[in-house]
């Protein structure tokens, strides 16, 4: 089979350039969808990244990593943040000693996020575990596999999130 350079159908061959809106919006809606964010969410998150010193496009990203659905992800606990975020959802974790169920929880550095004792039997995460390995720990956060717990050690920098995110884009669509 051949492959074409333009999209299917009558109109497909005079597709025009992206324009600047579109692309931000574009980069916007894919942050979205990395992070499984509602809109009314995100702009949320937006409009208190935007409050905070320093650079916005950073803070924004610094708020979603610290969420603890994605720190959960990151750790190794789920496959997936939208796994990760229904095992929050039904209180699997404890954050600090005490059980938090919301997902959108933010983490602060020094919290150390443990599986509760009837947890640590759920097939589910013990496979994600497995698989930890291959996919690795950010450098900001910590684990220890034997113990079923990981630990924040500092919040994280724009060079720890390698996700191919234009910050910049999303900050420009916001500020129209």
């Amino acid at each position: 089979m051949d492959r074409r350079s333009y999209a299917p159908g009558q109109h497909g061959q005079s597709r025009k350039k992206l324009s600047d809106y579109g692309a931000q919006l574009r980069e916007k809606q894919k942050v979205r969808r990395i992070y499984g964010l509602l809109e009314n969410q995100f702009r949320n998150t937006f409009k208190k990244a935007d409050q905070q010193k320093g650079i916005t496009g950073e803070n924004l990203l610094m708020f979603l990593e610290r969420r603890l659905d994605n720190i959960v992800y990151r750790l190794g606990f789920a496959n997936s943040r939208n796994e990760a975020r229904q095992l929050v959802l039904h209180s699997h974790f404890l954050v600090t000693q005490t059980k938090v169920n919301i997902p959108s929880y933010l983490v602060k550095p020094g919290d150390v996020i443990e599986l509760k004792e009837k947890s640590k039997k759920v097939v589910r995460i013990l496979e994600a575990l497995e698989g930890v390995a291959r996919r690795g720990v950010p450098q900001w956060l910590e684990m220890s596999k034997d113990q079923l717990k990981g630990q924040v050690k500092a919040l994280p920098a724009r060079e720890d999130i390698t996700i191919p995110i234009q910050e910049k884009l999303i900050v420009e669509l916001y500020s129209k």
